[in-house]
């Protein structure tokens, strides 16, 4: 049951017929892994804990730099030089006492991703390198766990759910191919437009949230590609690639 302090802090989502209490219960009871505690984490950490997610894992190697403030509203000042996941570990204690953090102040790799992330009720994946991606795509596929994957550049994002266990729903290589040679770009190289990784992490936010707790229509299969420059969004319809190693998984 829930408390009469949950009762009021998650009113507004109580009194949504979508969600209700049966649904900030499930919420509460959830387990989110989040590969990236960076400008698409950093939102992304406050509303899944503002939101009463019960356990958050967080992933990432890095710690607080003063570039990072631009965009990564999360930390302050005074976390430079702090390890990321515990400076985000912080902060969501700071906002509610509902949400155990799990920190892993390491990157995921093929040799450790399956174990560190099975068990989680949903991933979002908003790390800054590619073979991360791969990792944790597979993974997420291998162990039937859906999985949110978010990604920004200079004045572009892009947002997508993979479930490529089911049928017709493609996984993240079928998007992508197997395993594509390409270069790694940085925002240190590109810049990024601070504002949009707090668009693209908070709607990654929403996305994780309605795997927890289904609502509205099925957004797996579909890919949101956002420009700021033109300030227009786009979904289009990805398709499961007969050829992918996910066709037979």
């Amino acid at each position: 049951m829930l408390t009469d302090d949950q009762l009021d802090r998650y009113a507004r989502h109580i009194v949504l017929r979508e969600i209700g209490g049966a649904g900030q219960r499930r919420l509460l009871g959830a387990s989110v892994a989040v590969v990236g505690a960076g400008g698409i984490g950093s939102p992304l950490i406050q509303y899944l804990a503002a939101a009463g997610v019960g356990r958050l894992s967080l992933f990432d190697d890095d710690i607080v730099a003063l570039s990072n403030l631009q965009r990564q509203t999360i930390y302050a000042t005074a976390d430079i030089g702090a390890p990321k996941v515990e400076a985000a570990a912080a902060a969501v204690a700071r906002i509610t006492p509902d949400v155990t953090v799990t920190t892993h102040a390491l990157r995921l790799d093929a040799t450790n991703v399956a174990g560190l992330l099975a068990g989680h009720d949903a991933i979002v994946d908003g790390c800054d390198n590619f073979a991360t991606r791969l990792a944790v795509a597979d993974a997420a596929l291998a162990l039937r766990i859906p999985l949110v994957s978010a990604a920004v550049g200079p004045f572009e994002g892009q947002l997508a759910v993979y479930r490529g266990w089911e049928a017709g729903r493609p996984c993240y290589r079928c998007f992508v191919g197997d395993d594509p040679d390409r270069a790694e770009a940085t925002c240190a190289d590109q810049g990024v437009l601070g504002a949009l990784t707090g668009v693209v992490g908070s709607l990654a936010a929403l996305e994780a949230l309605r795997a927890i707790v289904p609502f509205g229509e099925d957004s797996a299969g579909k890919l949101l590609l956002i420009d700021a420059l033109s300030l227009r969004f786009r979904t289009v319809k990805l398709p499961k690639d007969p050829g992918c190693r996910c066709a037979t998984a």
